[in-house]
């Protein structure tokens, strides 16, 4: 710009005024240069370059000369400050210009005025643009920021949830089977080989299940066909199975008509039911459990009982509290309702209840989680 102003300074005498000096070109330099430094100071910059013009124009030097830098000053002030500074700084150029007009006696003073008003509203407006742009960035980004950081956290909750579900159902049983396998290893060494069994069983089971969860989370393709199904109401027999095996006898019964539902869904089923029987397993001492599955026109009630005599689950600690809160979460994510507590007759009692479609459910999340 500043060697443009000079290119264009060397002009002045075609153009009918004084021909620049060494105090002109110094001028012309002030009113140039310190725009580099706009980005910092834009206001500063602003008056700097304003006052270097006015003493330009009051030498009686050629006005045009030194308008470049001023013009980029104004504009820039519009657009990093509110609007109510931007249009006082266009008043002030708007001011300059007239003063310009009125030192060189120029016959046109209505197209003076009308040219100060048209460029320094332009260069506000666009300023402003800017300014609106750079905002509406910097919000997306924080906001985009912001969905991934959800995304993140909500991710690395399922996965803690899945995690708990897996380790602590598989881990219970082969705890429970350890100690008996131990106890009755000199006295009944069969009993003792049948515990080691289940120990092997579920230890493969949990390690199937944990590989099922690392594919998931290597593989980038969510639909890619590979990847292993999730645990379903289908496999609530093997579950079972397992749990007896751990020394808690299991009754299993299903009223209604079977019929497949929703992965998310069973998937929220399935869990709530492997951590109700492993609490109870865990907590209950001698007692028998009871799983009941009712599948309604429009829900599905999930109803897990005991009779034992065992610590509440909810007040169990050293983190026995996380799988209550787990089961709450995911009944709440696919829109249902659950109820954990002591039955007047003794014992626990878990019921969970689903909606079937997702119009009932309602809302995204379960959706996406079903995704």
């Amino acid at each position: 710009m500043t060697v443009v102003a000079v290119l264009l300074g060397q002009e002045s005498r075609s153009q009918g005024w004084p021909e620049l000096d060494a105090r002109a070109y110094a001028l012309v330099a002030l009113s140039h240069l310190p725009v580099a430094l706009r980005g910092r100071r834009p206001l500063a910059v602003f008056a700097a370059v304003q006052t270097a013009l006015i003493a330009y124009v009051t030498l009686g030097y050629w006005p045009v000369v030194c308008t470049f830098g001023s013009m980029l000053a104004l504009y820039t002030v519009a657009s990093v400050r509110p609007v109510r500074t931007a249009l006082v700084c266009a008043a002030c150029m708007a001011g300059v210009w007239v003063y310009a007009g009125v030192v060189s006696d120029t016959p046109s003073m209505a197209s003076v005025l009308g040219q100060a008003l048209l460029y320094c509203s332009v260069l506000v407006w666009f300023g402003h643009l800017a300014r609106r742009s750079a905002e509406l960035t910097r919000r997306l980004r924080a906001e985009q920021a912001e969905r991934a950081r959800r995304a993140v956290a909500e991710e690395r909750g399922r996965i803690a949830r899945e995690l708990h579900d897996v380790v602590a159902h598989h881990m219970s049983v082969i705890s429970v089977q350890a100690g008996l396998a131990r106890f009755v290893f000199d006295s009944r060494p069969d009993r003792a080989r049948g515990a080691l069994g289940t120990i092997a069983d579920t230890s493969g089971e949990a390690l199937e299940e944990l590989r099922r969860m690392l594919q998931m989370l290597r593989e980038e393709d969510p639909e890619a066909p590979e990847r292993a199904p999730m645990p379903t109401l289908a496999r609530l027999g093997e579950l079972a199975d397992r749990v007896r095996a751990g020394g808690l006898p299991v009754d299993l019964a299903v009223t209604g008509t079977a019929r497949p539902l929703p992965p998310g869904v069973e998937l929220c089923a399935y869990r709530v039911v492997q951590e109700a029987l492993t609490n109870a397993l865990k907590h209950a001492g001698p007692a028998h459990a009871c799983v009941e599955l009712r599948y309604g026109a429009h829900e599905l009630t999930v109803r897990i009982t005991d009779d034992g005599q065992g610590a509440d689950p909810a007040r169990v600690p050293a983190g026995g509290g996380h799988g209550l809160i787990g089961m709450r979460e995911r009944a709440k994510l696919y829109g249902g309702t659950i109820t954990v507590g002591p039955r007047s007759e003794g014992g626990y009692e878990v019921r969970l209840t689903l909606p079937t479609s997702a119009a009932e459910r309602g809302g995204t999340g379960a959706a996406e989680a079903e995704r």
